[in-house]
């Protein structure tokens, strides 16, 4: 097994770091601390030593003002590494997180994270490095920009870590095995996870991914989760106990371990040691898979997994009320139609945007930033337009399917696989050629021959492609429906890929077209179907999919054909649609689903028929977030979804504020929030703030890096209810301390809510500050707690 180096960080404070210190300067103001901690690591038995630039990127060094120095610090770094270890090590070019969350969530756009890492990746590559390493991520937007920037810069190997909690997922909800699959297809060259928690968490994000790549693995953990002892930070694994999990990391077939916050050249000696006598077993070869994926899930495609739904309703074609609406801009509609399609059991959604005489790739770009927001399930890109898809593509969270290319025009083929393979994307090949529409199974094989070795040529592997048998209406030709179960068949038995198709498309322009789609659609099951595009609200379809999956053997027990076939037999009661409801589930449907424009528009409708303001924001928006509120401590419901809701609760309030203007004043409270002082880090600060802004408080926030009377000035200037304390950093949490102390004397009237990745319930109650917030929907649930009590 090859060894990384441990924690930077952590060392340089041993060394005299003072908080709020810019920690990458050091390779400049004290390149004699840096090459002792490198040159300590490399006698520890590290064979990579990772530089001393994870803060570097423009983004982050704007805190302290330097980000005009990222190639200087760079250039200083890479250099120390040298001095320090010679040729005996690689070494590892760092680029950390840039502290934001990236649009639609937070406000950095794709491209605006791209050329800052652009910036950091050329800098490193220039000075010398051997490789890139980014590192603790843990939106993987961010690292999907990142490892674009990294292969735009260079040409060096990039590793890619993400940064998982304890549950198993980053904070925006992605799984390592979901998030493994993307990098993977981007072309990261070594795929795994550091920080996060100690090793004993981190076995089994390390199982997750050897499950489905074959790229080498990396692991580098925490000592453990840091406590605070005498006023002082402490790692709690020693490195003899942090070592005793590095044979079990060899079994598992990790190829690369390390260390990251408190982690020392001791620990790192004693993973050398644990490793004497352990050969690394490599994993089990993974077969190649096709998968999709969003932000939270993957879906995987193809024989050995049962049949996939891609529901086909997010189409204007033949819809004139969702064409009306995204011709003015709305997408209600659109929405409205994907999260009917996840009820009914959609795996896929393909989102299609042509609208003639309007801007698609703005109305594609919209449609897949919200839908991704919104559902759970992967998307399917429906356009053959290279500048389309690519805005699509930048704000998508995932591996998406492109649907689709063919063979008509070259030059926008090799664009679309560009593409593909830039961002990571599946791609759909449908056997067309210009002024060929193919009639014959035998044409279509020899197509659909071409368009793989013109993608495999372009760099995608057999893994990226699913092909389209072209499905064309019986009521143009006999033969139609028949060569296409044909090319199925024939797919599957020269090319062994994945089949996707349109299936609705036998039908058109015949009557009782469910009846032959149903039918059409267990013909092609039968020859090899995988992903059929579909109608998933059709009874008939979904009578189709159980049916192949008992008979393909993808229900053991039949389990599902039985349930659905009892609840079949039972007496049919009339389904009631979301108008149906009384108006207060209403209001509390649109909340949970998103859905801001709707919520807003019922604000009248209640209003009009007689329920108060009072009644609607308790018993329909309160109640919508404590239910999503509910759904995320379960683990059923990711901040995306949450962000989503908060902001449909805020446009209620906002309307309700509008048409009652004697409550346009009121606020439930006033929070003043900040980072303490020394702590430079506020993406967990910045997404309370949102929420709590969101779920009607009136929000002060006072930035990051915050002096202890600056939060209790703030809190008298603006009448404060609550302080909100954040720290990331366990070198301030004594600050944290101190603030509170100081609102505690100076400001006694005020409820504390303090939080942050460093920050347990133990460390609150001993600082006297026991409302302690683990997360954004926390913070809300407590300050609405706090505020009930003090209106009595």
């Amino acid at each position: 097994m090859i060894l990384f180096d441990g924690g930077m960080g952590t060392m340089l404070q041993k060394f005299g770091l003072e908080a709020g210190s810019c920690p990458d300067y050091y390779n400049i103001s004290h390149p004699e601390v840096v090459q002792q901690i490198h040159k300590a690591y490399a006698d520890a038995g590290s064979q990579y030593i990772t530089t001393n630039t994870f803060g570097s990127s423009p983004i982050k060094l704007a805190d302290y003002d330097l980000s005009d120095k990222v190639e200087t610090i760079a250039s200083a770094a890479v250099q120390n590494v040298r001095m320090a270890c010679g040729d005996r090590v690689k070494v590892a070019g760092d680029m950390g997180p840039t502290g934001k969350f990236i649009q639609p969530i937070g406000e950095l756009s794709f491209d605006e994270t791209c050329e800052n890492y652009y910036r950091l990746a050329k800098a490193l590559s220039d000075a010398g490095a051997d490789c890139l390493i980014i590192e603790t991520i843990i939106d993987i937007q961010e690292m999907k920009a990142a490892l674009i920037a990294a292969k735009a810069a260079c040409h060096l190997p990039v590793i890619c870590q993400m940064s998982y909690s304890e549950d198993g997922r980053t904070i925006p909800g992605t799984d390592p095995i979901t998030a493994t699959i993307l990098l993977d297809a981007m072309g990261a060259d070594v795929i795994g996870a550091n920080c996060s928690v100690g090793p004993d968490k981190l076995l089994d994000a390390a199982r997750q991914m050897v499950f489905v790549t074959n790229k080498p693995v990396i692991i580098q953990p925490n000592a453990g989760m840091p406590v605070l002892e005498n006023g002082e930070t402490r790692f709690p694994l020693g490195p003899k106990e942090f070592a005793s999990y590095a044979p079990e990391f060899a079994k598992i077939g990790v190829s690369y371990l390390g260390g990251c916050c408190g982690t020392t050249p001791d620990h790192i000696r004693a993973l050398a040691k644990a490793l004497e006598n352990v050969p690394v077993t490599p994993p089990p070869k993974v077969k190649p898979f096709t998968a999709l994926t969003s932000r939270t899930k993957t879906v995987f495609i193809g024989d050995d997994y049962a049949p996939v739904k891609i529901g086909e309703r997010i189409n204007p074609t033949g819809r004139k009320k969702m064409r009306e609406d995204i011709q003015r801009g709305s997408f209600v509609s659109v929405k409205k139609e994907g999260l009917a399609e996840v009820a009914a059991g959609a795996d896929v959604l393909d989102v299609n945007m042509g609208v003639p005489g309007i801007d698609q790739k703005a109305a594609m770009e919209t449609a897949i930033s919200q839908l991704s927001m919104l559902c759970p399930v992967p998307l399917s890109i429906d356009s053959t337009d290279p500048e389309v898809l690519e805005r699509a593509l930048k704000v998508y969270p995932g591996r998406p399917l492109i649907n689709s290319v063919n063979g008509a025009d070259d030059e926008i083929l090799y664009k679309v696989l560009k593409l593909a393979k830039t961002y990571g994307a599946a791609v759909l090949c449908l056997p067309l050629e210009k002024g060929n529409l193919p009639k014959t199974a035998e044409e279509r094989i020899r197509i659909a021959r071409s368009l793989i070795e013109k993608a495999l040529a372009a760099g995608l592997r057999k893994e990226d492609l699913l092909l389209d048998p072209l499905v064309l209406t019986i009521g143009s030709s006999d033969s139609g429906a028949r060569e296409t179960l044909k090319t199925i068949s024939l797919y599957k038995k020269e090319f062994g890929l994945p089949c996707v198709m349109g299936t609705s498309n036998v039908s058109f322009g015949l009557p009782a077209r469910p009846r032959i789609n149903a039918a059409f659609l267990t013909m092609a099951f039968a020859c090899g179907m995988n992903a059929p595009i579909i109608n998933p609200l059709d009874k008939g379809i979904q009578d189709a999919f159980t049916n192949a999956k008992l008979l393909l053997g993808f229900d053991p027990g039949a389990q599902q054909f039985i349930r659905e076939a009892a609840v079949s037999e039972e007496p049919k009661e009339e389904k009631k649609s979301a108008k149906d409801l009384p108006p207060l589930e209403q209001i509390k449907a649109a909340v949970k689903n998103g859905e801001k424009e709707d919520a807003a528009a019922l604000v009248k409708t209640l209003l009009d028929s007689g329920i108060s303001s009072e009644t609607i924001i308790k018993e329909g928006l309160t109640k919508a977030m404590t239910e999503i509120g509910d759904g995320y401590g379960a683990g059923k419901v990711y901040l995306p979804q949450v962000m989503m809701a908060a902001e449909a609760m805020q446009s209620a309030f906002k309307e309700l504020k509008k048409l009652l203007p004697e409550i346009s004043s009121t606020v439930k409270g006033t929070l003043v929030i900040g980072t303490v002082k020394g702590d430079i880090h506020d993406l967990g600060k910045n997404i309370v703030a949102a929420l709590m802004e969101n779920s009607g408080y009136r929000v002060i926030d006072l930035g990051k890096d915050v002096e202890a009377d600056t939060f209790v000035k703030a809190v008298q200037e603006h009448h404060a209810d609550l302080a909100g304390l954040c720290s990331l950093m366990t070198t301030t949490l004594p600050e944290m301390e101190h603030t509170v102390e100081a609102l505690k004397k100076e400001t006694p009237a005020v409820d504390i809510l303090v939080g942050g990745a460093v920050v347990t319930q133990d460390y609150a109650d001993r600082i006297g500050a026991p409302d302690y917030c683990k997360d954004g929907i926390a913070a809300v649930k407590i300050a609405d707690r706090l505020t009930e009590k003090r209106n009595g």
